[in-house]
């Protein structure tokens, strides 16, 4: 099975094991996740089927968008509700409005310090890992952009937001930092993913509906391959130039736009490589699937 799959993750499972339960109902063994959700979060998680993990590369920079809860009053070791309190309690003091006011001094470009307990890799083990057994983990922040932050609401010490981020971004170390602004520390109480690049909560199925379907079932939910990767125009080509594809050959493609990467197909849903354009309609094939 080739494709793209859009769940809607549960809170209390991790994304490696929604892979394990995918392989099992899809019968697909080549299954990776784009974008790790911690277990408590909920929502989008795209999957990679088939050849098509292959393609990861070219979803990586996907902007994310979320809603959820922040609890002011204590930081935790984790940044989320997960952790252990990281100090005694401390009143929150300020209203919706001057809350509303520090959240807007995130938006745009800025360094950020990603919590140590993550899946951020260090020399190629999990940050959390190496923080779980008291190891010292040096972390390094990053450039993110925040596009969206918006808080919606405030009851008692939570307040309720919306987040549009970059790849690579944590909303979890946004909470903390907000929290230290507002002089009584915060942790991310709850979280949503509702969009993960272009795919969103409308295309996602449940891993209850997933259980329940067929493998046939689960391929007709499959997004059409033509829709992925929208950035990318799609040309199809005759059995001759995939030839020269599948050996690696730089080939003269159909028309299309200046786009650098290009789609080619060889039917409707076949897709057979990436190419990336080396002048006029010359492109070189980067990724080959069939």
């Amino acid at each position: 099975m080739n494709g793209v799959l859009i769940l809607d993750k549960p809170a209390g499972v991790t994304s490696h094991d929604v892979v394990a339960m995918v392989r099992r109902a899809t019968g697909e063994r080549s299954v990776g996740h784009l974008g790790t959700l911690d277990p408590m979060a909920t929502g989008v998680l795209p999957l990679l089927l088939g050849k098509y993990t292959r393609l990861a590369q070219f979803f990586g920079q996907a902007e994310k968008s979320y809603t959820g809860a922040i609890r002011f009053g204590f930081a935790t070791d984790t940044f989320d509700a997960e952790g252990e309190p990281a100090g005694q309690p401390q009143p929150l003091t300020l209203s919706l409005e001057q809350l509303r006011a520090l959240a807007a001094g995130f938006h745009g470009e800025r360094d950020q310090m990603p919590p140590v307990y993550s899946a951020k890799k260090i020399h190629g083990v999990p940050a959390h890992r190496l923080a779980r057994a008291g190891k010292s983990v040096p972390v390094r922040a990053a450039r993110i952009t925040i596009q969206e932050f918006e808080l919606l609401g405030l009851e008692a010490e939570t307040a309720t937001f919306r987040m549009r981020i970059s790849a690579g971004g944590y909303v979890r170390s946004v909470a903390h930092e907000l929290g230290e602004m507002a002089g009584c520390g915060a942790h991310l109480a709850s979280l949503r993913r509702t969009q993960a690049g272009a795919f969103s909560l409308s295309q996602a199925i449940t891993l209850e509906d997933l259980k329940r379907m067929t493998p046939a079932e689960i391929e007709a939910r499959l997004p059409h391959p033509r829709t992925l990767l929208p950035e990318m125009p799609s040309v199809t080509v005759d059995e001759q130039t995939a030839g020269r594809i599948r050996n690696g050959m730089q080939v003269n493609l159909p028309e299309f736009s200046g786009a650098p990467l290009v789609k080619i197909f060889t039917a409707p849903r076949e897709l057979l490589a990436i190419g990336k354009r080396v002048a006029g309609t010359l492109a070189q094939p980067t990724v080959v699937l069939g």
